[in-house]
């Protein structure tokens, strides 16, 4: 399984999206640290649910962060846009 569609799994296993986008952003990094020749190694998310609500932006951080458990360790970088 490609590691966009691991992390959209995951994500909508805990959450109930309003908004969930994946964005591969590894070929802006191509040849970088961290860049593993995958293509699966940078990766952006933008995600809106009502759970976020009452969240402070650090507890919204913790909460993907814990959704996606190991998952985070198989990329180098993860940029999160929470709503």
């Amino acid at each position: 399984m490609k590691m966009e569609a691991k992390i959209r799994e995951a994500l909508e296993s805990v959450f109930q999206p309003e908004i969930l986008e994946v964005i591969n952003e590894s070929s802006q990094h191509a040849g970088h640290a961290g860049d593993d020749g995958t293509g699966e190694s940078h990766f952006r998310v933008r995600l809106k649910t009502a759970e976020f609500a009452s969240m402070s932006r650090v507890a919204r951080h913790r909460a993907v962060h814990t959704a996606l458990g190991p998952i985070t360790e198989e990329i180098h970088a993860l940029a999160l846009e929470l709503s």
